[in-house]
């Protein structure tokens, strides 16, 4: 079987999610591409920055947002390593994301594939297109290695 390179905003993701890992943080990473033009990047930071809200789907939006100078990021992508929960699901809604691409599942906390499936409610704003399990061995071992830690 033949196997494929990560796309490079998986890769730039993963990286992202490798920076909160370093940093004591829930290692989960993101950007936002449009056009192919990476426009921001974050990491997961609810520790450092002691916001609840500091994952790293929030902080990238909250970047792309101002430097595309508005509330709207409609063309844009989303690449994510972990399904995103239900506040980060509901702001990719609010923020008119064309393109989610995430890596691992979240059974317990996600709200894609899993949960409140946020994107499949009647009332939702906007439904991106959703892909799932790019980088997800990659975002899943990270994921597993920071646990394993601090047990």
């Amino acid at each position: 079987m033949t196997k494929w390179p990560l796309p490079e905003p998986m890769v730039l993701a993963l990286a992202q999610a490798r920076e909160a890992q370093s940093a004591g943080e829930v290692p989960v990473g993101a950007v936002v591409i449009k056009d192919g033009e990476l426009i921001a990047s974050a990491h997961n930071a609810p520790r450092t920055l002691r916001d609840p809200t500091a994952h790293a789907e929030m902080l990238v939006i909250r970047q792309a947002a101002a430097k595309l100078g508005g509330e709207r990021l409609e063309g844009c992508e989303l690449w994510v390593t972990l399904e995103p929960c239900a506040m980060c699901a509901g702001a990719i809604a609010h923020a008119r994301i064309a393109r989610l691409y995430y890596g691992a599942s979240d059974p317990k906390g996600g709200a894609v594939e899993h949960g409140a499936r946020v994107f499949e409610q009647e009332r939702c704003l906007h439904r991106p297109e959703v892909y799932a399990g790019m980088g997800e061995a990659q975002a899943a071992e990270l994921l597993r290695e920071f646990f394993r830690e601090r047990r």
